[in-house]
């Protein structure tokens, strides 16, 4: 640990405090995205929540690398954001919002407590990191038994909104490597502002396409929800999480993710009145200890072949 970590900050808090709280503030925005996702789709149409909320945060993203003055990405990099904007801008929040037409956001965030181990798994096949036995064997573990949950909570077989999860989940964790990978060469919020930006084109033609043919019709609540997933979940909630990586260390910030599926669950009783019971919390429970145990599990990096 440096002692730059330690040391007391203008607000009288040390960076690693004060990455800790940021860290935490990401976490809790990402948590609400489940409960404000299930509550705009009450009164809009998924498909427009899914370009709507990426043309909002693309249009305040472009605003932002415009006032930074950025130098725009190369043309490899590019690529690689054309694989994000499928993953991450199309992918995981259309299939959220067409799971969270027919399942809970309770039942959600309890499935999709799993990302960081499938995370883990896109990174040992897209970027050859090699995750020990004891790794396999605990995402094996994790994935037993929130198929068993979803399971029992669809009375013995895999309801579609499990199906549109799953698949948002690879989703998610394939864009999530992509992205990671290239915030080794900028900043992660200039990563997403980009891949955001890039997406304009597609995005925001959809959105004006898809606007609701009367937007007064729908309800005041769904409206709120959809700014909070195009303003915090896709804009402000990277810029809190990635602030406090850098201020507290990846290692021990991001940590704190493992609090994010009881945030959903907290908000999924608050937000859409879902009944939480104790078996979906000591569900919940037992997959953020089983993501805890193989997040300490040995991955060791791909070693580049002589020559």
């Amino acid at each position: 640990m440096s002692a730059d970590e330690n040391a007391p900050s203008q607000t009288g808090l040390s960076r690693q405090t004060l990455g800790m709280g940021l860290g935490f503030i990401g976490i809790a925005i990402f948590g609400g995205t489940l409960p404000a996702t299930r509550l705009a789709v009450t009164s809009l149409d998924p498909f427009f929540i899914t370009v709507g909320r990426a043309a909002a945060s693309g249009l305040l993203s472009a605003a932002l690398l415009l006032v930074l003055r950025r130098r725009w990405p190369n043309a490899r990099q590019i690529r690689t954001m054309m694989i994000c904007i499928v993953t991450i801008v199309f992918g995981f929040p259309g299939l959220m919002a067409l799971a969270m037409l027919t399942v809970p956001a309770a039942h959600g965030g309890v499935v999709l407590g799993i990302l960081p181990l499938t995370t883990a798994a896109a990174a040992s096949l897209i970027l050859g990191e090699r995750p020990s036995v004891r790794f396999w064997l605990l995402a094996v573990l994790g994935t037993t038994v929130v198929v068993a949950f979803a399971l029992r909570d669809s009375g013995g077989g895999i309801a579609i909104g499990d199906v549109y999860l799953f698949l948002a989940a690879i989703s998610t964790s394939i864009g999530y490597v992509f992205s990671a990978d290239l915030s080794h060469e900028m900043p992660g919020w200039e990563v997403i502002s980009w891949i955001l930006v890039l997406a304009l084109p597609l995005t925001l033609p959809l959105a004006i396409w898809l606007w609701p043919a009367n937007p007064g019709a729908v309800s005041t609540g769904a409206w709120i929800a959809f700014a909070y997933v195009s303003v915090f979940s896709m804009f402000v909630g990277f810029f809190a999480w990635n602030a406090g990586l850098v201020m507290g260390g990846v290692a021990r910030v991001s940590q704190v993710q493992l609090l994010q599926t009881f945030v959903t669950l907290g908000l999924s009783a608050v937000v859409n009145g879902e009944h939480v019971g104790p078996s979906t919390i000591a569900v919940a429970a037992l997959v953020v200890a089983i993501v805890a145990a193989g997040r300490n599990a040995r991955i060791a990096q791909k070693v580049p072949e002589a020559g």
